[in-house]
This record gives structure tokens, C-alpha cells and sequence, in this order.
């Protein structure tokens, strides 16, 4: 892990890959990717840019609250060959989550999304794109703790991953199937997100982006990247009983 330097006064990111064309970056939960409407603070994209002292471009995105995996390509040549691959499904993503309920063990969600602006909002005209994701039930958890009309509350944790990278697809797409994310205050349930605030110390939305794998456009190599779980996800992940051994596994 490469952490680099900052002199702007924000935490260095950590680096946990670096290419002559581009990096991987270990995005925080809590830092938007680029400025956005209600955004706070610095976005990604700058503090990247003023800790390498140089123009960094963005190949993929990560929602706000998301950690994990983030390609940043070092020039707008990279930018445009690396996002055709993220463009064209060539790039094996997986995301690790943290659940209301007990999907089951493995599932196929084939289920089409509403195209969302840059605000995530949904457009207007009301188009949808093709979304597959699949996804693999790790680990389940039943506390004694009562809530809304049920006397117990179950929690798993998945693996997803996306075909597509469509906006929000896997919130979206667990959301569709009713187990929503915990910390997910869009498509969630709040007793859920303050039980886990309460019980459990969570305070983000429990998504984790784990892995990726492409071929290297440059040199042709097999790259894969894992990422284990920051500490405000792993905490909480063992508070609650969820925490897996081999959990960071590829």
C-alpha cells in the first residue's frame, strides 16, 4: 500500500496500487468521488489531484457512502481506454454488504434500472437499462432484539456482483429483492440503519466495493485488487456477530 503525501491538510489516501497511467485508490465511505449538489467537503478527485501534485481523472465511480476499490486513471488516454473496459463489462467488480433478512444462499437478479441523473435522480423520460447482478449469501446473524412487529432481527452478509455498473445497481438491485443495505437512508429502512447505529456503532452505509479484476490495456497483465473492509465497517461487522474469518478472500 502506497500511502503518497498531502499538503492541503486532508488525511493522505491510501494508494494501493500505483501505474505509470493510473491508480487504485482506497476510497473512504463519506467522500464523494466528484462535487456534487449537497456535497460537503473536499471531493476525491481534488484531494487525489493535490496529494500526487498532479491531474488525475476519473474511470469509474463509487456512490458517496461506498468504500473500497476506485480506479483513477493519471491522463485523459488512460481515462478513455480504462472506462471501456469498466463500458463493456470487462472488469470483474464485487462488493461486499451488509443486509437486512436472510437472502438466499446464491441469486440471479435480473432486474432493469431507471436511468438516473448526476443528482440521482431518475429522468424523465422514464428509460430503463438492462441490470444483472448475482449475488452470495457469507454469513447470517438473529439478535433477540424486537423490532416493528417481528420479536428478532436477521442480518447477512453478501457478496454482489454487478454485470453492469449501473447507478446505485447493487442498493438497487438488494433494495428489489427486500434486503436493503444497513446504512442505506435512500433505499433502506431507518429502524434498521438506527438499530445498527445504536446496538452496533455503525454510522455508513455498510458497502464495501472488495474486489476488481481486468486485463491490463497497457501491458496485457491479469491485475486484480482486493481491498480488505476499513475499520468503520469491520467494527461494527464483529459487533454485530457477522464477522468472518476468511472474510476478505478474493
Amino acid at each position: 500500500m502506497f500511502q503518497g503525501t498531502d499538503s492541503s491538510g486532508e488525511p493522505p489516501l491510501a494508494l494501493n496500487f500505483i501505474h505509470e497511467r493510473y491508480v487504485v485508490v482506497e476510497k473512504p465511505s463519506g467522500v464523494a468521488v466528484h462535487r456534487t449538489r449537497g456535497s460537503s467537503g473536499k471531493p476525491l478527485l481534488q484531494r487525489l489531484r493535490d496529494q500526487l501534485n498532479q491531474h488525475v481523472y476519473p474511470v469509474h465511480r463509487l456512490d458517496r457512502g461506498t468504500s473500497g476499490a476506485l480506479v483513477m486513471a493519471l491522463d485523459v488516454e488512460a481515462q478513455r481506454t480504462l472506462g471501456q473496459l469498466f463500458e463493456h463489462g470487462l472488469v470483474n467488480k464485487s462488493y461486499l454488504a451488509v443486509v437486512r433478512g436472510w437472502p438466499a444462499e446464491t441469486l440471479e437478479i435480473n432486474h432493469p434500472l431507471r436511468r438516473l441523473d448526476d443528482d440521482a435522480v431518475a429522468l424523465s423520460d422514464g428509460s430503463r437499462q438492462d441490470a444483472h447482478s448475482t449475488l452470495s449469501r457469507l454469513a447470517t446473524i438473529e439478535h433477540p432484539i424486537a423490532l416493528d412487529q417481528f420479536a428478532t432481527t436477521r442480518y447477512a452478509l453478501v457478496r454482489v456482483e454487478p454485470k453492469e455498473g449501473r447507478r446505485h445497481q447493487v442498493r438497487r438491485h438488494l433494495k428489489h429483492i427486500s434486503h436493503p443495505i444497513i446504512g442505506d437512508t435512500t433505499y433502506g429502512k431507518g429502524l434498521h440503519n438506527r438499530l445498527f447505529r445504536d446496538h452496533f456503532g455503525a454510522s455508513r452505509l455498510l458497502l464495501h466495493a472488495h474486489t476488481l479484476a481486468f486485463f491490463d490495456p497497457f501491458n496485457g497483465l491479469q491485475r486484480h485488487f482486493t481491498l480488505n473492509l476499513p475499520d468503520d465497517f469491520s467494527v461494527p461487522l464483529a459487533a454485530c456477530g457477522l464477522g468472518l474469518p476468511m472474510m476478505d478472500r478474493p
